[in-house]
């Protein structure tokens, strides 16, 4: 069975963290000294009651007046405007946080962070503690997987175990996380069934079929049959 990478398996586990009391000096030096833009604000009890961003921390500098009067100061909606006010983290944040749990599959994760527009997700297990953070640039880690790993899945867990295809039937071969398929199946509507199977194992950059197939099992469904 096809098993995606898990977020456990892909997060940082070491995490920067922030109380909601944490002043806003001290929060944009934990961002410059730990190299990163953002930072999970966590209570007494390590729960995430949101995240400070770069972003949320800009709204200060946007709001001064210019000292040369050249650029007007935005006209800043209610929330935006407390932010531009706030001086500890609690005031700061964005809340309430959009967050990731630990079982969840790249796939899942990478659409949640689509969806939301964030760079990356606190972790938090069942009871809403911080357990990690995992990011994009953790997610684009499935594509550094080795081809001959990528191939052993396509062809092992995929084709024989999954589709019970013959070896000889379907040959698979990778190159730079690029597939290329060729062979025979027995039914017409197994090949876009294969097609997306193979894009959705980790590490798939690209699959390109040439597949035929023993039987026409599709009728009308397909234009031109």
């Amino acid at each position: 069975m096809l098993q995606h990478r898990t977020v456990d398996e892909l997060m940082t586990r070491n995490v920067v963290r922030v109380r909601p009391d944490t002043p806003f000096k001290e929060i944009v030096r934990e961002l410059a000294e730990n190299d990163v833009t953002a930072v999970p604000v966590v209570d007494h009890d390590g729960r995430v009651v949101g995240v400070v961003s770069e972003a949320d921390l800009m709204r200060k500098s946007a709001d001064q007046p210019d000292p040369f009067g050249r650029v007007p100061v935005p006209d800043l909606e209610e929330g935006d405007r407390a932010k531009a006010e706030g001086s500890r983290a609690e005031e700061l944040m964005s809340a309430p946080p959009v967050c990731a749990r630990p079982e969840w599959n790249v796939v899942e994760t990478a659409r949640l962070m689509a969806v939301q527009g964030v760079k990356r997700l606190p972790v938090v297990d069942e009871t809403d503690r911080l357990v990690g953070i995992i990011s994009r640039a953790d997610i684009l880690r499935i594509f550094l997987r080795e081809d001959v790993a990528i191939h052993d899945e396509i062809r092992h867990d995929l084709l024989e175990r999954t589709l019970r295809l013959a070896p000889s039937a379907v040959t698979a071969e990778v190159m730079e996380g690029q597939v290329t398929l060729k062979g025979t199946v027995p039914a017409r509507s197994m090949i876009p069934i294969v097609e997306r199977l193979c894009r959705s194992v980790d590490g798939v950059v690209a699959v390109h079929q040439h597949l035929t197939y023993a039987d026409d099992d599709t009728g009308a469904r397909f234009p031109g049959s």
